[in-house]
């Protein structure tokens, strides 16, 4: 085994590492977003019934 084999496995063992660290941040950061929109989606559904809850109470 040469010195280039060697800096070649380093090489892809470091690159598999980042990877996986990335990809492992990148689904947080979705999985994030998705809640996020969810929980926006559902306040505003919220917002409207108790709009329209007050607003028929009033009438």
């Amino acid at each position: 085994m040469n010195k280039s084999t060697i800096w070649t496995v380093l090489g892809v063992i470091a690159a598999v590492v980042i990877a996986w660290w990335l990809v492992n941040i990148l689904f947080s950061v979705m999985f994030w977003i998705f809640k996020l929109a969810v929980v926006a989606v559902v306040a505003v559904v919220v917002f409207f019934v108790l709009r329209a809850l007050v607003s028929s109470r009033r009438d």
